[in-house]
């Protein structure tokens, strides 16, 4: 009885029997009576192996590798150029590998599996799902990992170790390409090939050799740069600290530029405001002059137009009363106001005359005084900012010039103070150079002149009273000795005092071993019998 089988989505249909030539591969069909179908599974299986090969120089070592293999699911041959459902027809053209179309299907339909990889795997390797299933599986595990395993091993026979490192992406294509090669034939596709790390083999230490030597190698090359970086480091701070002291002395001069220029930009200022005000005080005081003229013409023209009008006036009265009398009058009045006024005009236009050159006088004089005083205020500042630039700038010159010569100074002290054994040497030197030595003997020379000293010993210990007697003249020259050792004895104390104040060693010849010397002879004529040889 026919019955419709459908396959899972990882799964394929391979259907035998009746109406088929060899094996119909599908998703879905109509199974009839007298065929058998099977169903197979798709999906790709990892493959983990770690490989012990050997390289070209016989080097071995473990290959770790794993792979994702599973059925070819995209090649199909001349199933996917000719389906089932659809009649063969004659095809031309051009394939999508650029051959003839016609030529592949002919290749592909003379071959048993007409170039489906379905169908290779199909036939080949493919389980029923029945109790056999386990056995298939393990039959297709072992296939798959005997073609990696020999086809690794070949590659890696014929390869350097270096090689192996340094072109890790072309080992894995030609392990790919070599595998894919031979899968072919089951109709099997590398899905993935992932190769690990390499590994020592058992009893080898290449790896962990050449780990370590990398490890030494970065370490040494870590200390090295960190030297590196410390001496830069110090380098570079002293550098900065060398320009960080430059631009703070630089710094310092320009602030005293700077301030010497606002010094005299200070005394500008103050000389042009002195000009202004000179300037505006003249200029209000001819402005006043102006007005008080202008004040004073004015009074005298209302002075005359009231001279005038009273003139009219009295003529008018006078006209009232007699026109006779009026008129001689008037004329006599006009005559006379006409004088008056001519005389006045006469008197205010002189007036005015004398007042304006007056003024004008004056205001040349102020301005004259004004030019003056602006000009000489002018110059008084111009002299004074010239002269303080000039003491600026040669003070300036002095201090650098002044420390110029203590820095020499400094520096040829420091030279002879070493070449002289130190500090006390140089002082020495510098003493015997300038007459220090001489100078204080000639001042204890002018210290005691004139002084005529009695010098008065007196023994009080066992030498006194030794004056005669039986060896007599023996003992009072050991007394003698005695006490002219004494007096030496006193020097040394006296040199370390000197020394302690005034840092000045006096030489040892002079004072250093004359104690000693003096116990010396008198140990020597103690030595003696009665003091002969």
């Amino acid at each position: 009885m026919a019955s419709y089988r459908v396959a899972a989505p990882d799964e394929y249909l391979a259907i035998t029997g009746m109406g088929i030539k060899n094996v119909k591969i599908c998703k879905a069909t109509w199974v009839w009576p007298f065929q058998r179908v099977m169903r197979f599974s798709v999906q790709p299986h990892d493959y983990a192996m770690n490989l012990q090969a050997m390289t070209k120089e016989k080097l071995q070592f473990l290959l770790p590798v794993v792979f994702t293999v599973g059925p070819d699911v995209n090649q199909r041959g001349a199933n996917t150029k000719h389906p089932a459902h659809q009649p063969e027809a004659p095809i031309t053209g051009a394939g999508s590998d650029g051959t003839p179309a016609g030529d592949d299907y002919v290749r592909d339909h003379r071959r048993e599996d007409q170039g489906d990889a379905l169908m290779k795997y199909a036939m080949l390797l493919a389980d029923s799902g029945n109790h056999k299933g386990t056995n298939n599986r393990q039959f297709l595990e072992n296939i798959v990992k005997g073609i990696i395993e020999g086809e690794t091993r070949v590659l890696v026979s014929s390869m350097t170790m270096e090689e192996i490192f340094t072109e890790r992406e072309v080992f894995k294509r030609r392990i790919f390409r070599n595998i894919q090669s031979e899968l072919d034939q089951f109709g099997l596709k590398i899905y993935n090939a992932n190769v690990k790390e390499l590994k020592d083999a058992p009893n080898s230490v290449y790896f962990e050799s050449l780990s370590r030597k990398a490890h030494e190698g970065a370490t040494n090359q870590a200390r090295i740069d960190v030297a590196e970086a410390q001496l830069r480091g110090n380098v570079g701070e002293a550098k900065r600290k060398g320009e960080q002291e430059r631009e703070i002395a630089k710094i310092h001069a320009e602030t005293a530029v700077q301030k010497t220029e606002r010094d005299i930009e200070r005394a500008q200022a103050e000389a042009i405001l002195a000009t202004r005000k000179t300037e505006l005080n003249r200029d209000v005081e001819i402005a006043r002059i102006a007005a008080t003229r202008k004040t004073e013409a004015q009074d005298e023209d209302l002075k005359r137009e009231v001279q005038i009008k009273r003139a009219a006036a009295e003529m008018e009265r006078l006209r009232a009363s007699d026109v006779v009398k009026a008129t001689i009058a008037r004329e006599s009045k006009q005559q006379a106001a006409d004088a008056k006024a001519y005389e006045i005009e006469v008197e205010a236009k002189a007036n005015f005359e004398k007042q304006k050159q007056s003024a004008e006088a004056g205001a040349y004089k102020v301005k004259i005084d004004t030019d003056a005083a602006a000009y000489k205020t002018k110059q008084d500042a111009e002299a004074w900012s010239y002269a303080a630039v000039k003491n600026a700038e040669a003070n300036l010159q002095k201090k650098l010039k002044e420390a110029e010569g203590l820095a020499a100074t400094a520096d040829a002290y420091a030279k002879m103070s070493a070449a002289f054994g130190g500090p006390a040497g140089l002082l020495q030197f510098l003493m015997i150079e300038k007459g220090t030595y001489v100078e204080l003997a000639k001042a204890n020379a002018e210290a005691i002149r004139g002084l005529q000293p009695k010098i008065t010993i007196w023994n009080t210990g066992a030498e006194a009273g030794v004056d005669g007697g039986h060896g007599g003249g023996s003992v009072a020259n050991q007394s003698s000795i005695a006490t002219m050792r004494n007096i030496y004895q006193m020097l040394p104390p006296l040199m370390t005092t000197i020394n302690e104040q005034t840092g000045i060693t006096l030489p040892e010849w002079q004072f250093g071993r004359l104690a000693n010397q003096m116990s010396q002879l008198e140990l020597e004529k103690n030595s003696k019998p009665n003091g002969k040889p």
